[in-house]
């Protein structure tokens, strides 16, 4: 198993770590570290091709703009080696992922209120922006969503549909992937609670349900989708604080098992990853547990392709925990395993073929 880090950095400071994670009880040993690459703080990763990529800044005429990088992967020494870098929308992202076809990126502003579909290039490298929509609006929060505010762009499972968790908004706004012409075509909006904040989002391997968490009033919303219609259908919202918790906080990331039986979900400010049971007849969400990640704010965490480990970063903290997951029960026990890493904020894991 290798695992891939992306921090907060400058770029004259290490910004991506690679670790290798004994498959036996979960210990992590770093391998690689690469500079050079301003706020790496999202990564897509494409195991059967060896590629990683990586989000990042460039400065055009003084300002601050999305760029993206490509790296190949050797997987037997765990080191990464620079393809290209390319820039993306004209102003800073913060998630970025590949599409099932492996024709394109997705990349999401959430300083500007954009997305913006960029081509997979030659060598399976960054290639050319393709197509930019510009979000606009707002809802109730007067600090937080006084404006668009796009924290994630997701490919839906079959590849047809993006859609967009706008914080800014209180809006999950669906593209039309228009792959020959290489455009997003608005397909519509579905709203969320106001003052929710939605940030992340996870389809059910099933494909029947999607769940997105809200950063701002710490609550997970459960959709049924249609597939066919590329819509969602609210279900239900659940919090994701213990009742008698009074501090404050502020969700991150949602992730599904991978046999769909258990959803997972960050709180910043509690500290702690949420569990709950997933009823597969009607989406439905059972409160499980509340495990601490052993660290502060938690921005990010992977559940490994085997659904056997759950890997925390702990940004404030500067530690990446490993915790292992009772796959009957879904709840999480602490492996007594961690690494050091500066500023952590994505968690991406694949293993890879023996050599």
């Amino acid at each position: 198993m290798l695992v891939f880090i992306g921090s907060y950095a400058e770029a004259a400071d290490n910004g991506i770590y690679v670790y290798s994670m004994d498959m036996e009880n979960g210990a992590l040993s770093r391998l690689d570290q690469v500079a050079g690459v301003q706020n790496p703080t999202f990564l897509s990763l494409d195991a059967g091709k060896r590629r990683l990529y990586a989000i990042g800044e460039r400065l055009e005429d003084g300002r601050r703009q999305g760029a993206a990088v490509s790296f190949a992967i050797d997987p037997v020494q765990g080191k990464l080696r620079e393809l290209n870098r390319a820039g993306t929308v004209d102003t800073t992202t913060c998630h970025i992922q590949r599409d099932a076809g492996d024709r394109f990126f997705v990349v999401a502003s959430y300083s500007g209120g954009q997305v913006g579909l960029v081509e997979i290039g030659e060598g399976e490298t960054i290639g050319r922006l393709l197509d930019a929509q510009w979000h606009e609006g707002g809802s109730v929060h007067p600090e937080r969503q006084d404006r668009p505010h796009p924290h994630s762009a997701f490919f839906s499972p079959d590849n047809r549909f993006v859609f967009v968790s706008d914080l800014g908004l209180d809006r999950i706004r669906a593209y039309r992937l228009n792959a020959e012409a290489g455009t997003l075509e608005f397909h519509g909006d579905t709203a969320v609670q106001p003052g929710a904040g939605p940030r992340h989002l996870a389809f059910h391997p099933s494909g029947a349900y999607a769940f997105v968490i809200n950063e701002l009033d710490s609550t997970i919303t459960s959709f049924r989708y249609n597939a066919a219609e590329g819509t969602l259908q609210t279900l239900e919202v659940v919090s994701t604080l213990p009742a008698e918790f009074e501090g404050e906080n502020a969700c991150a990331e949602v992730q599904v098992s991978p046999d769909g039986n258990y959803l997972y979900g960050s709180n910043r400010g509690h500290d702690s990853i949420v569990v709950y049971s997933i009823d597969s007849d009607s989406g439905k969400l059972s409160l499980v547990e509340h495990t601490s990640t052993r660290g502060g704010h938690p921005r990010h965490f992977s559940l490994s392709p085997d659904g056997d480990y759950l890997l925390a970063a702990n940004r404030d903290s500067d530690n990446i925990v490993v915790f292992r997951v009772n796959q009957e029960s879904g709840k999480l026990e602490y492996t007594g395993n961690s690494a050091q890493a500066s500023k952590p904020v994505c968690v991406k894991m694949a293993v890879f073929p023996a050599e």
